[in-house]
């Protein structure tokens, strides 16, 4: 299937584009200070003041509005709260790339999608073939996913090693990675639903809804109405930042490009704020000998690890090759079956949404710590050989150049 030109030359394309290239900038740079956060977060758990770091945390804090409020510590607040703009500025891109960008076409969405769906699949069986039965049976979930923001500064610092076309390639998959992550965590990771608080919150999509069809434009309308939201989605025992998404999907994009505007606006505040406060809030593992001792011994972070460095390598590479195979997708001009390797390594580097999950997968403090152990190893592992394959990957294609130039 061909592009049509007069669709590639349009002012929607052309603001798709640099809306692609903004997004991309704020990515890798908030990447960079994701991983600045996680290593405060390190440092200061493992510090004479760590003590500091854990009452913070547990600080309680409540509000209350006309009878009804809610009680959450600081963590929760940053967890469910916080995070539910990140998820927001998730489900806006989710809708970008699905209505106008890389995704709108289906032929072209089928091979990341289904790379996507390999690079979930096995992660979640080779966890479950160390936990299956176990205490960290539930944590199947935490290798899913695919950290964005720290996956493209990867890339982003190799500079034009990496052909554009696999940069694109590593965005569609990680886009489709999420949509995936996000069905995870709200079918599997629900805990006691409340039937009646669903409903409302139902409702209140059909509000949402309602007001798009109407006209409505005010914001302070939307805000109320998806501060309710998310009040009823927490009641009801559907993760809050569900309601997030939910908002992000329904944002409108056309006639007027209203999604992209207000992804401009909350994007740089998700990527450096909330995603390092939530990475500050959850990386503090103290890491002792003992907790060494028992993350190496442990069957939840040897699933972690195996799950995000081998599983997401096997899995998307062999998907994306079955799906060219069979004829369901194809590759991107300028990406060949190496620079797929190289990216499917990348996609191993699992940070924020497997410690989101994590969060949501382990009540015990010991399990949660082995799961960090093992997405903070298996991250550094995954880029360090992502790296490798890529540099590698250019180095190869730089001397077959020179062999057949005169």
């Amino acid at each position: 299937m061909q592009d049509d030109p007069e669709r590639r030359d349009s002012p929607e394309s052309r603001r798709s584009g640099a809306s692609l290239r903004q997004f991309l900038h704020t990515e890798a740079a908030g990447g960079a200070a994701l991983l600045i956060a996680a290593a405060v977060a390190m440092v200061w758990a493992n510090s004479p003041w760590r003590a500091s770091y854990e009452r913070l945390w547990s600080t309680d804090l409540s509000l209350t509005v006309g009878g009804h409020g809610v009680d959450l510590s600081l963590h929760g607040w940053v967890t469910d709260g916080l995070m539910t703009l990140f998820f927001f500025v998730v489900g806006l891109e989710i809708k970008r790339e699905l209505t106008v960008g890389e995704l709108r076409e289906p032929r072209r969405a089928a091979l990341p999608a289904i790379a996507a769906l390999g690079g979930m699949l096995a992660p979640a069986l080779l966890y479950a073939a160390f936990n299956a039965g176990g205490p960290g049976a539930a944590g199947w979930g935490i290798p899913v996913a695919t950290d964005i923001a720290v996956a493209v500064g990867v890339v982003s610092l190799l500079g034009a090693a990496v052909d554009p076309a696999l940069k694109l390639f590593l965005l569609a998959l990680a886009i489709a990675d999420d949509v995936g992550a996000i069905v995870v965590i709200a079918v599997f990771y629900c805990h006691g639903l409340d039937v009646r608080s669903a409903l409302v919150a139902l409702g209140l999509v059909a509000v949402v809804v309602g007001c798009q069809l109407a006209g409505v434009r005010a914001v302070a309308v939307h805000v109320v109405v998806g501060v309710a939201l998310w009040l009823a989605v927490l009641d009801s025992g559907i993760h809050a930042t569900i309601a997030g998404v939910v908002l992000g999907l329904l944002t409108p994009t056309r006639p007027e490009p209203v999604a992209q505007h207000i992804e401009r606006v909350l994007h740089p505040w998700t990527s450096f704020v909330v995603v390092p406060l939530f990475a500050l809030a959850n990386a503090g593992v103290v890491v002792t000998g003992g907790a060494l001792r028992d993350a190496w011994s442990s069957p939840v972070t040897h699933g972690v690890v195996v799950g995000l460095v081998v599983g997401k390598l096997v899995g998307v590479s062999v998907a994306t090759w079955l799906g060219v195979r069979l004829g369901l997708g194809r590759l991107p001009p300028g990406a060949t079956p190496t620079g797929v390797v190289g990216i499917a390594a990348v996609a191993g580097i699992g940070f924020t949404v497997s410690l989101f999950v994590t969060e949501l997968a382990f009540d015990d403090p010991a399990l949660q710590d082995e799961a960090k152990i093992g997405i903070l190893v298996a991250s550094a592992i995954a880029g360090a050989l992502g790296t490798l394959l890529l540099r590698r990957r250019s180095r190869t294609g730089e001397r077959r150049r020179a062999n057949l130039s005169p």
